[in-house]
């Protein structure tokens, strides 16, 4: 079924179409604020996914983790093609490098290799997702970590130097954390703040009004700690990916309903437009970054 944009997002939809060469297909990631790009093919025939998300969007991603669509894939080593000078945009990438780091350390025990840090940063955007059980290769996270360990160590190496609550033995490849109450509770109060919010639902009895630092003392104190993160980021991982696989399907089922050439590439980027559900859709008002990711 086809549903009608208003008429103003229209306008901001064709203004971001404009950029594209015509033979490109988009489809909106709603759980996201990402539009994607899927099955198209690149100039000498590869194929690629891209993005366009607004600054605004990115910006809250990595520095709250509300979808960790985006902030997930920049926990991994990518490549930057070119960006705009931009100190918040700047500031947020770092802080979703050491969220990750800080998350990962909640998780692991107390003495670790680099390669099980890695691993576990890697998996976070992962976690939850339930196409990791019924669709993704189940190794994915080690084929991505194995072999790119100099360039987790590039990203995360100052990092890791820089933090007082680790000590980082490179030439061996090992860390060792402190994993006592109070060093855990120093962690989960570094979370980003949609995490927090997760893990104080999950503990929090219904009806008893408690804050956030309480909570977090509490969990600071439990044995399984780290199982409560970890349960936290799947219910972020977890929201997003239904929502994103729903209209994933969508999309598929209604492109294939219009126009049968779905699998070469031609069909028409202005009849998707008709496909956009408000209010999910949110154009910032300023200009937007678009971000190619591998």
């Amino acid at each position: 079924m086809a549903l009608p944009v208003l008429s103003s997002s229209a306008v901001k939809f064709r203004r971001v179409l404009a950029h594209f060469p015509q033979e490109l297909s988009l489809a909106f990631a709603y759980g996201s604020g990402v539009f994607r790009q899927a099955g198209a093919a690149a100039e000498h025939g590869e194929m690629i996914k891209y993005g366009v998300i607004s600054t605004d969007t990115l910006i809250d991603d990595l520095f709250h983790w509300k979808t960790l669509y985006v902030a997930g894939r920049l926990q991994k080593p990518v490549k930057i093609l070119t960006q705009n000078e931009n100190s918040k945009l700047q500031a947020a990438l770092v802080s979703n490098l050491k969220s990750a780091v800080t998350a990962a350390f909640l998780m692991l025990p107390e003495s670790f290799s680099e390669e099980d840090l890695y691993m576990q940063i890697a998996g976070l955007s992962y976690s939850g997702d339930f196409r990791m059980i019924i669709g993704e290769d189940r190794s994915k996270v080690q084929n991505i970590v194995k072999p790119n360990i100099p360039h987790f160590q590039k990203l995360y190496s100052t990092i890791l130097q820089d933090c007082p609550q680790v000590v980082y033995k490179h030439h061996l490849g090992r860390l060792e954390i402190d994993k006592s109450p109070e060093g855990q509770f120093a962690q989960l109060m570094a979370l980003p703040k949609n995490l927090q919010q997760k893990i104080t639902s999950l503990v929090n009895p219904p009806g008893k009004n408690r804050d956030v630092e309480e909570i977090l003392l509490q969990v600071a104190h439990d044995p399984d700690c780290g199982f409560v993160v970890h349960q936290g980021i799947s219910g972020i991982v977890r929201s997003s990916s239904i929502v994103q696989s729903a209209k994933t399907i969508l999309t598929a089922v209604w492109c294939w309903g219009i126009n049968p050439r779905w699998g070469d590439g031609t069909h028409s980027a202005h009849s998707w437009l008709t496909l956009s559900l408000h209010p999910w859709v949110r154009l910032a008002k300023q200009k937007t970054e678009s971000a190619a990711i591998s």
